[in-house]
């Protein structure tokens, strides 16, 4: 009976473990789309990150709320134009099926601070929305 309860109890734990891996590594692989996407201008690796109602969020010089719909922010960027885009994930927290990130991009004398709010819909984990700020790097 012991050997049972420990041999379904390892089963059960690497089960979570491993569904846990299978989610990071989805929730990576939604960040990189958008941060190589951006950098590398593949307009379909952008689209696949975000959901068709994503928004970007910062504040405006005077304080104000800015929004930029996900179409608009992808309209930026053009096919195959590379960028000066430089990103690495900060940071990642996953709740069954939820997920926060923070990612830092480097462009153009700018550190930009993402926070992405991800979900995973129908599978496949997606950014929802980013807020961001930005400050001058040297």
């Amino acid at each position: 009976m012991k050997k049972a309860i420990l041999s379904l109890s390892i089963c059960l734990l690497t089960s979570l473990i491993a569904f846990g891996q299978n989610d990071k590594e989805g929730v990576e692989a939604a960040l990189m789309d958008y941060m190589e996407g951006t950098s590398k201008g593949d307009l379909s690796r952008i689209k696949r990150a975000f959901t068709e109602t994503a928004a970007l969020y910062t504040v405006n010089n005077d304080g104000s709320l800015k929004r930029i719909p996900i179409a608009q922010y992808i309209g930026y960027f053009k096919e195959g134009q590379t960028n000066d885009r430089k990103g690495k994930i900060v940071s990642i927290d996953i709740v069954n099926n939820a997920a926060n990130a923070k990612v830092e991009i480097v462009s153009r004398g700018w550190k930009f601070t993402d926070y992405m709010l991800l979900l995973k819909i129908k599978g496949s984990w997606k950014i929802i929305n980013k807020s961001y700020t930005r400050e001058r790097v040297n």
